[in-house]
C-alpha cells in the first residue's frame, strides 16, 4: 500500500473487519476498538524486524507506549474492511517513533496517527539503552503525512472538575501487567458529554496503573477541548485530550 505523499514504505500491516462487537450504538467503530487494532498491529510489527525481536528479547527488554496522537478521518462503519498498517521513522536509544494509519477498502485513511515509544527493562521498568549496532540494523521508513502536534499535553492550571475515582480491574490488565493503554481512553471516553464527537486525540503516558489502583480523574474543558488528567494518589498517570477538530 503506499501513503498519501505516494512514497514506498515497508510497513507491516493487519486486515481486519468492524464487527458486531467493536461498533457503538449506532454501527460505527468505537474509539476504543481502533485504538485496540492500531496497538495490536504496533506490537507484531516486531515479526518484521527479526534483528530487533531477538535484541529485545535477549536484553528482557519492552517497547511502551509514551504518547499517542490522532487524527480521525472517518469512522468506519460495521462490516467495513480495514487495513491497519504500521512503520518507524525515527530511532534513538531509548525511544521510538512511529506511524499508524488505519485504511478502508479503497486505501483511503480513516485514521492517521504517530507515537512515540520508550524501551524498557522488563525486570523493573527502567529505560534501557539499545546499543550502536542494533540500532544501524533497523529499517526507518518515511515519516507519513500528518498535522504532527507535541507529545506534551499541558494541564490548565483551573477550572479542572474531580470526578469519581476509577478502579483499575482485572479486565484492564495486559501482558506487561499493567493497565492497557486504550482502556485509559475507554474510561476517559466516560467523563465527555454523551453528544461530543471526538475528532482528535492526544495520549501522555506518564506513570503506569496497576491493579486494584484507583484513578481519580479531573476533566478540564477549554473551547471545546475537554482534557481527562487520570491520577494515582499525587502523582498524574495519563493525560487525554479529546479534540472536537
Amino acid at each position: 500500500m503506499q501513503s498519501e505523499t505516494n512514497l514506498q514504505v515497508k510497513m507491516y500491516s493487519l486486515k481486519y473487519k468492524v464487527t458486531t462487537s467493536t461498533c457503538d450504538s449506532e454501527g460505527r467503530l468505537k474509539l476504543y476498538s481502533a485504538l485496540q487494532m492500531m496497538q495490536d498491529c504496533s506490537e507484531m510489527w516486531i515479526d518484521s524486524e527479526p534483528g530487533i525481536k531477538q535484541y529485545f528479547t535477549v536484553q528482557n527488554m519492552a517497547q511502551l507506549l509514551v504518547s499517542r496522537q490522532v487524527e480521525i478521518v472517518r469512522v468506519p462503519s460495521y462490516k467495513e474492511e480495514l487495513t491497519v498498517t504500521t512503520s518507524v521513522y525515527g530511532m534513538k536509544p531509548m525511544f521510538g517513533f512511529r506511524n499508524t494509519f488505519i485504511y478502508d477498502a479503497e486505501g483511503k485513511p480513516c485514521y492517521r496517527t504517530w507515537s512515540m515509544g520508550a524501551f524498557v527493562d522488563k525486570s523493573d521498568g527502567k529505560l534501557k539503552r539499545i546499543d550502536e549496532a542494533t540500532l544501524a540494523s533497523m529499517h526507518l521508513d518515511p515519516q507519513l503525512e500528518l498535522n504532527y502536534q507535541d507529545r506534551r499535553i499541558i494541564l490548565p492550571k483551573e477550572g479542572g472538575k474531580t470526578l469519581e475515582p476509577i478502579r483499575v480491574l482485572r479486565a484492564d490488565i495486559d501482558y506487561n501487567k499493567h493497565m492497557n493503554n486504550a482502556n485509559y481512553v475507554r474510561v476517559a471516553m466516560e467523563l465527555l458529554p454523551e453528544d461530543f464527537e471526538v475528532r482528535g486525540l492526544r495520549v501522555e503516558h506518564r506513570v503506569a496503573a496497576k491493579l486494584t489502583d484507583q484513578l481519580i480523574p479531573t476533566l478540564y474543558e477549554q473551547d471545546g477541548t475537554y482534557i481527562a488528567a487520570l491520577s494515582i494518589g499525587n502523582e498524574v498517570s495519563a493525560i487525554i485530550e479529546f479534540q472536537a477538530n
